[in-house]
């Protein structure tokens, strides 16, 4: 018996590596949002992967961690992440992007609808990433100055707007700079207003209502955008017509809302994955921009506002929200 056992263990140990079972990859994602705010884009990023082979259980395992908002916490849950020896990370926001490369050199490192990697210094260039992160650009800080033009089309006699932003977000303070100046070639006047954490979007809302401002931007960021009905819910009590720079900002009642699709990004992203999980380098993997953006405008707000949108206006949007 004892030498059919030896016979049988040998014969195994021949079998090729390919031939053997494997343990799936593991995927950790970093969540910047809580659960619910993520399971839109986990489940269009997941849906990417089965259009790309991959099946959950057997190709690939998926491990999610949600910074609810405070950043600061993306240093620990990367270190929790890398306990588990993943395959692959997946990041959205420049700080959980940073906080992956600043714990890891050799773990891949993807990036999905992230504000300006090239300033940020994520990646080396756009074509050749370099270093071992890549991923997909939501492509905002290029632009930013559409959105004036969007609120001066809506609004021609504006001349203040209360830009919301998060001074957490490297890119955020940079981009409110491109803002003032698009504002100032229109004779508007823009004024920052910090929210770093979810705790201090309210006090900010409250020093935005003290400033009588005429129209109120949010900026992008993956916290701000986790918070956007309540944001949008002070701009309309505040009478404050709004934008944001995510097409599903309207839904959630913002007056007009401009950007790339998210979902369409995430989906896009697994393209990502499934090459990196097969051997290819993230080094030699192009950032991706996105090619279509939307704009949405939400006429129950408008109505709620007695705002007459401009039909040269109408007529541009992807979608009319009735």
């Amino acid at each position: 018996m004892k030498a059919i056992f030896a016979l049988m263990t040998a014969l195994l140990l021949t079998v090729p590596l390919p031939l053997r079972a494997q343990a799936p990859a593991r995927i950790a994602w970093i969540g910047p949002t809580d659960a619910a705010g993520q399971a839109l884009y986990i489940a269009a990023f997941k849906d990417g992967l089965r259009n790309n082979g991959m099946i959950e259980g057997k190709d690939f395992a998926f491990d999610a961690q949600y910074a609810d908002g405070h950043y600061d916490r993306f240093p620990a849950m990367i270190d929790a992440a890398l306990k588990r020896n993943p395959a692959l990370i997946m990041a959205v926001t420049i700080a959980s992007v940073r906080a992956a490369q600043q714990a890891t050199k050799t773990i891949p490192i993807v990036f999905v609808s992230t504000n300006d990697p090239l300033g940020s210094g994520l990646v080396a260039s756009l074509a050749r990433p370099g270093g071992n992160t890549t991923g997909i650009s939501n492509q905002a800080e290029d632009v930013i100055g559409k959105y004036v033009e969007l609120l001066r089309d809506a609004l021609p006699q504006i001349k203040r707007i209360a830009v919301l932003l998060n001074p957490g977000n490297p890119s955020n303070p940079r981009m409110f700079e491109r803002i003032r100046a698009s504002a100032q070639g229109y004779g508007i006047s823009a004024t920052a207003f910090e929210a770093a954490s979810p705790e201090t979007i309210d006090p900010a809302l409250e020093r935005i209502a003290r400033q009588q401002s005429e129209a109120l931007l949010q900026n992008s960021d993956a916290m701000l955008f986790q918070h956007r009905a309540r944001i949008a819910a002070f701009a309309l009590k505040q009478r404050l017509p709004s934008i944001s720079t995510s097409p599903e900002g309207a839904e959630s009642g913002f007056l007009l809302a401009y950007g790339a699709d998210r979902p369409d990004m995430y989906r896009r992203a697994a393209t990502y994955a499934t090459k990196i999980l097969a051997g290819a380098k993230p080094a030699d993997l192009p950032v991706e921009q996105p090619t279509k953006f939307q704009l949405v405008i939400n006429l129950k707000t408008a109505k709620a506002l007695g705002i007459t949108i401009p039909q040269s206006l109408l007529l541009r949007a992807d979608e009319v929200i009735q």
